[in-house]
């Protein structure tokens, strides 16, 4: 009779003892021979379950690995928009039930871990794999993480990644960050550690050095701060390759406990431990916390949903809808959204980017969708509803679209990024960005439509902030709609034409010009990350923004009343504030707590969101929003508003010393 992994710590630790010495060392690594799983890796990345730790006669299925975060990557599943666009939903609740999908689909398909919680931190818009987080501040991201791992691990295991100090692309093997250790407690690790707290199963260790230790050898980073500051019970993985860094010895004492995807540098631990250099006690320990998690998850589920037809199911697919929806953010609104089509009986779509599919880049977080809605088919399917007829053209020649323009009642241009300007680095696509401005010839086709009589929307696609001075003050909208996933075609034309409301507030500050931002190179042994980046140090320098971290438009106006203090201690402050749709569409806010508080190295009490709730109010609905903000030592004034923007924040009272 073969032992069963049960939801028991004390029958996980009962099978380990059961276990010799080489099946625990088999439990550490990647099922796949190197060479050959390299190869089929070449053909496509993680089509089944990778899997690592499998023991048939002990009855261990052993971890079933499948990335993400877009969407799980193994089969034609649901693509989502990516999590850039997720963390402009400012919608934790919603996010859930993304993770809840995606947890689905991977189970229904074998798996029963997602390593796609990306929770890096966006220092600068430069970041090539700037789409896979959720944006720029450390409370947006914990909570955005938090709520897709307690959504996916209803069904599978959640892994948190890339932890830590994970925020460049091109130099992600070999850079050395370093970093203050006030700036990585205070910035660069409360999200992880939010994420922890809500029960995640595992970690992702990253490619990169802190404070000259590679991440997966690094001791405090997994054992002083992890394990035994935060409490942490689950596993700790490499990324995949080259995630295991110098000598795998250290590593695997430094607490790396699972080396992904092949067995390789871990091979060298059997003889390490013949040469006591690896003690069976920190064995047992990689054993039990890879059994303990295996054993959680197959004790969670709902076998009922786990069907063929789940997977890019009629019912995930609104959900991709509703999420780009929600996540698409409106810049400038000159009159022009929506589109009124008793007027607008023509459309001219431009722009390359508008027969794009528009769902990220092509690494390892690609998503391999059924079919995907392109601005292109949106627009053509929404304004077909209406009778509108829709012209399109690419955009190569400036004088032709001019003279298309001239022709049309509207013109909405489809310019910003793709899989070639961004994304995770592969040969010669994505990789950091070159420019944070759109293509040199996109300006200038902007510029010159701006110039005609009929009305223009720019639709901007991209994985974070871009640059759009000097154009956008000439354009009649501007709308961020990121890479809005297999459905965000359909969504953000339902956006343009009234069918659904711009849900989105930026997840990130824009800047006027690349002078606002921190330091970045591409290529680079060392880089120092300082304690400012994003809307606090655009305070700390005294200057503005193009649009501000939290900013967004809609199609109606929604009146404030307060804040009210609701009560008020030392170390916390509850606020109500009253909201009210003055005008004729539904609308959405979200409200914003914000303390001025100082965080890492630098002394200074800067703004700092510690709260946020997003509302939707139908037209003439009033509604009552009730915000907790944490009152640490050293902070100094409160405020509560629809964004960081200082002139629309509102005061809170501080309890006195």
């Amino acid at each position: 009779m073969t032992a069963e992994v049960t939801n028991s710590d004390d029958e996980v630790r009962a099978l380990v003892g059961q276990l010799d010495r080489a099946q625990k060392l088999h439990l550490t690594s990647g099922d796949a021979p190197l060479i050959r799983g390299n190869i089929a890796m070449t053909r496509r990345y993680n089509p089944v379950p990778i899997e690592a730790g499998r023991i048939d006669a002990k009855g261990i299925d052993g971890v079933r690995f499948t990335d993400g975060p877009r969407g799980v990557v193994m089969g034609h599943c649901t693509a989502f928009p990516v999590p850039m666009a997720r963390g402009a939903t400012f919608d934790p609740g919603l996010e859930a039930e993304v993770g809840d999908a995606i947890g689905v689909e991977a189970r229904t398909l074998g798996a029963n871990l997602f390593a796609g919680v990306c929770i890096n931190l966006l220092r600068h818009p430069a970041w090539g794999r700037a789409q896979e987080t959720y944006g720029e501040d450390t409370h947006l991201l914990g909570e955005m993480g938090a709520a897709l791992v307690r959504g996916t691990q209803r069904h599978v295991m959640a892994c948190v990644k890339h932890y830590a100090c994970n925020s460049m692309e091109n130099s992600r093997f070999w850079v050395d960050v370093r970093i203050d250790e006030a700036d990585l407690r205070d910035i660069y690790l409360p999200h992880f550690k939010r994420c922890i707290d809500e029960g995640a199963a595992s970690v992702m260790s990253a490619y990169n050095k802190v404070n000259g230790r590679w991440c997966g050898q690094n001791q405090v980073l997994l054992n002083e701060i992890l394990r035994e500051e935060w409490g942490f019970d689950g596993f700790v993985m490499s990324d995949f390759l080259w995630g295991v860094r110098g000598d795998p010895v250290d590593c695997f004492n430094a607490g790396l406990d699972l080396e992904m995807p092949f067995r390789w540098r871990f091979r060298k631990l059997g003889r390490a431990m013949r040469q006591a250099r690896v003690s069976e006690a920190r064995l047992d320990e990689a054993a039990t916390r890879l059994l303990r998690q295996q054993a959680r998850q197959k004790a969670r589920g709902e076998p009922d949903r786990y069907r063929p037809e789940a997977v890019c199911s009629p019912q995930h697919r609104r959900l991709a809808h509703r999420v780009a929806v929600e996540g698409t953010v409106l810049l400038e609104n000159r009159d022009i959204l929506p589109l009124d089509t008793d007027t607008v009986r023509s459309v001219a779509v431009f722009g390359k980017l508008a027969m794009l599919q528009a769902t990220g880049d092509k690494g390892s977080s690609q998503v391999h969708p059924p079919e995907v809605v392109t601005l292109l088919d949106g627009v053509r399917a929404v304004a077909a509803t209406h009778g509108v007829a829709v012209a399109y053209d690419d955009g190569s020649s400036v004088e032709r679209a001019v003279e298309l323009a001239g022709r049309t009642d509207a013109v909405i241009v489809v310019a910003g990024n793709s899989f070639e300007d961004e994304g995770e680095w592969i040969g010669r696509s994505g990789g950091d960005r070159r420019r944070l401005t759109v293509a040199p010839d996109d300006e200038k086709l902007i510029e010159a439509l701006a110039k005609s009589p009929t009305p223009i929307t720019v639709v901007l696609l991209g994985g974070s902030a871009f640059i759009t001075d000097p154009w956008r003050h000439n354009v009649g909208a501007l709308v961020a709609a990121w890479y809005p996933g297999m459905e965000g075609g359909r969504a953000v034309a339902d956006i343009l034409f009234g069918h659904e409301i711009p849900g989105g507030r930026l997840p990130c500050s824009w800047p006027a010009s690349s002078d606002q931002l921190p330091a970045f190179k591409r290529l680079t042994r060392r880089i120092t990350y300082g304690p400012l980046h994003g809307y606090r140090m655009f305070e700390a320098a005294g200057t503005r923004p193009a649009y501000p971290f939290g900013y967004g438009l809609g199609y109606t106006t929604i009146e404030w009343v307060g804040p009210e203090v609701m009560s008020s201690e030392a170390d916390r402050v509850t606020v109500r504030v009253r909201l009210h749709n003055a005008g004729i569409r539904p609308g959405v806010t979200v409200v914003q707590g914000y303390v001025a508080e100082p965080l890492g190295s630098d002394p200074r009490p800067l703004r700092t969101l510690r709260a946020f709730e997003k509302v939707r109010l139908e037209p003439g609905a009033t509604a009552e929003v009730t915000l907790a903000l944490p009152i640490p030592s050293g902070a100094t004034a409160a405020w509560v508003g629809p964004s960081s923007d200082p002139e629309q924040l509102r005061p809170v009272p501080l309890p006195s010393a």
